[in-house]
């Protein structure tokens, strides 16, 4: 029953990034009027095979760190975005000149219709936050794999968070100074691409408390001891998840912020807000890595005094009872010969009973 609900799962999580990457591909098609840019959907193509494979080699169905699906998802929309992005800069978009051939059922629809008819600055915008809530969706629905619920709501949040921050940067290209500008719209689709590699990632996932394992709801698993975790990595699984972030967005955003306020003479309350929250954040980002970094080496060093105590007194406690050991083999040979002393004693008296009786 929990291996058929973990397909379930699979088949409708997917079928979610089939949908709307078929969707994002359809306008690109009907953008460029070529169809040669159906070969975009070859990512969410493969993720029947990607699911095949991920069911056969996975007990649930998932795998722990890394998440091909979303890898393939990404893989058909981020070049599609890039497609859409860049004839809208160019000016060269039709409206509502080849979408109505293309899907000559849905524009019957009136509420397709209208969707169809969507001013293509808008068409680009809303595939751009789709996507983000699709992400978002497909992770909820997905199956959990080794995660717990805690965990899986914390990596939603997360992922609500960065997804929202990602979409500021295609605020950027609005701005009178650079909507024509293509080196800084180049720059900020290559960190809305850049950041958008934290999703296939799992290192959000918060640790288990200690002596316990991930568990699923109902019968489907029960609680049990853990064997004791190690620190054989130099870093927690928080502080890769904060390296991460700094790295992939962040830190590349709040550069690209000061690009666009030094350079391009980019000066408006939004851009000042933006680039000092993205300020506060780095900053707030590695005072918790080294936090963490300093927790984590006292807590090494707390248990490597008590391992040293343990062995400590394990050490004297062999002493003791080496000693013990000891005291009882001299107590055993100090009455041994007493009881040869009196045995010859009494043999002795014998003889002089009988050399009298004789």
């Amino acid at each position: 029953m929990c291996r058929l609900l973990d397909v379930l799962l699979a088949l409708l999580s997917r079928f979610l990034f089939v949908l709307h990457g078929v969707v994002t591909v359809w306008r690109v098609v009907a953008v460029k009027e070529e169809p040669l840019y159906w070969l975009l959907l070859t990512g969410v193509a493969l993720l029947g095979v990607e699911m095949a494979v991920t069911l056969k080699c996975t007990q649930n169905a998932e795998w722990k760190w890394f998440s091909p699906m979303v890898f393939l998802y990404l893989s058909t929309v981020i070049p599609s975005i890039w497609f859409l992005e860049l004839s809208l800069l160019q000016s060269k978009l039709p409206v509502n000149n080849s979408s109505g051939p293309e899907l000559p059922l849905l524009a019957r629809l009136p509420i397709a219709a209208a969707i169809v008819e969507l001013d293509p600055e808008n068409w680009v915008a809303g595939l751009e936050q789709t996507m983000l809530i699709v992400l978002v969706l497909g992770r909820w629905l997905m199956p959990k794999g080794d995660m717990s619920r805690d965990q899986l709501s914390q990596l939603l949040m997360v992922n609500v968070g960065l997804g929202a921050d990602i979409l500021d940067i295609f605020d950027t290209f609005k701005e009178a100074e650079v909507k024509t500008n293509q080196t800084v719209v180049y720059m900020g689709l290559g960190l809305f691409s850049w950041a958008l590699m934290q999703f296939p990632l799992v290192l959000t996932q918060t640790q288990l408390p200690e002596g316990e394992l991930p568990q699923k709801s109902g019968s489907c698993a029960t609680r049990r001891p853990a064997p004791p975790v190690t620190s054989a990595s130099c870093c927690s699984n928080e502080v890769w998840s904060l390296l991460l972030t700094v790295g992939l967005q962040d830190g590349p955003f709040l550069i690209y912020r000061l690009y666009l306020m030094l350079q391009e003479q980019v000066l408006n309350q939004l851009m000042i807000f933006f680039t000092c929250k993205n300020i506060l954040i780095v900053l707030l980002e590695l005072y918790r890595i080294f936090v963490v970094q300093c927790e984590q080496r006292s807590g090494d060093s707390e248990l490597g005094r008590c391992s040293a105590l343990v062995q400590q007194c394990q050490t004297r406690r062999e002493d003791e009872e080496a000693e013990e050991d000891e005291e009882e083999e001299e107590g055993t040979g100090g009455e041994q010969p007493s009881f040869h002393t009196d045995t010859e004693r009494g043999t002795e008296r014998e003889e002089d009973q009988k050399g009298v009786q004789g």
